[in-house]
């Protein structure tokens, strides 16, 4: 039985190789996580809002009252209640709206 001498050029080879695997395989991981819904279908409530983002109605910051009178415009009827839900969903970690506080009210703006 001999056992095999590695110099430390070998070892520090061995330990790079192994840790840029690691990180191709988080990195391809990552990037899955964050795909974008590029169709087309404007249908329900979350359809209307993206058709707003789509028109830039989100590059200045918007309530969910605002939105809900833009989405009348467009013949999307809904309830306060839906639209804030919907608002609160797209804007989530990964979605395309971000939310914050302005006067203790709720308000929506485009991530950029």
């Amino acid at each position: 039985m001999t056992k095999i001498i590695l110099t430390q050029d070998q070892i520090n080879t061995d330990i790079y190789a192994r840790l840029e695997k690691i990180e191709s395989l988080l990195v391809e991981k990552k990037h899955a996580k964050t795909k974008e819904n590029k169709s087309e279908n404007f249908s329900g409530a979350k359809g209307g809002i993206r058709l707003l983002i789509t028109k830039g109605f989100f590059s200045k910051k918007r309530n969910a009252p605002e939105t809900k009178a833009e989405l009348d415009k467009l013949e999307y009827f809904y309830n306060i209640q839906v639209v804030q839900t919907t608002l609160n969903r797209l804007s989530s970690k990964t979605g395309p709206l971000i939310a914050m506080s302005d006067k203790e009210k709720k308000i929506y703006v485009k991530r950029k």
